[in-house]
């Protein structure tokens, strides 16, 4: 059996891709099915006021087409899987900001905060000097306090929604 799974590791590697540990791949699948579109729809369009935006960092929007930059500008999976992670948890977070305790969508991103908890564990082997630099740089943006200048409006639904669509493209075929 452990052979079996070697052999499937070394396709991967020789493919370029890297494979997810079966830890991400389980807590990928949880996230998914959080992240189901009537539950964003109803959490995070319809518990909110119409054109409701929230404000984030120019680089805590991840769209699928950054995946795809970067990806032609040779970034490992494994450096795009920890960039998803931070801007993807970041968001949640920022949406979280927002909300009173007793908001509907409260519990809703409370679990998926704690998604994203129990997904930075698989991700705390990673330092960001074992990463390319480009998502290094990225992901200390992301993190950085002083960033507010760059800052755009975006719905709460629209960033879950990117964090779906840049999951599935990241998770598809490892997982």
């Amino acid at each position: 059996m452990q052979q079996g799974y070697a052999a499937v590791l070394c396709v991967l590697a020789v493919l370029g891709l890297e494979a997810a540990a079966p830890g991400e791949c389980e807590l990928t699948r949880l996230l998914q099915d959080k992240l189901q579109y009537e539950m964003r729809l109803q959490y995070m369009k319809h518990y909110f006021p119409i054109d409701y935006t929230v404000q984030v960092q120019y680089e805590e929007v991840l769209r699928p087409s950054n995946i795809t930059r970067l990806r032609n500008g040779t970034v490992s999976e494994a450096a795009l899987r920890y960039l998803w992670f931070h801007v993807s948890s970041q968001a949640v977070l920022r949406i979280r900001e927002v909300l009173p305790e007793k908001h509907p969508s409260w519990k809703y991103t409370q679990e998926l905060c704690q998604l994203f908890d129990a997904l930075g564990k698989e991700y705390s082997k990673y330092r960001q000097t074992d990463v390319e630099t480009v998502v290094a740089d990225l992901v200390k943006l992301i993190h950085s306090a002083g960033a507010e200048s760059r800052s755009k409006a975006v719905r709460p639904k629209a960033l879950l929604d990117n964090c779906l669509k840049v999951m599935r493209m990241l998770y598809g075929v490892p997982c």
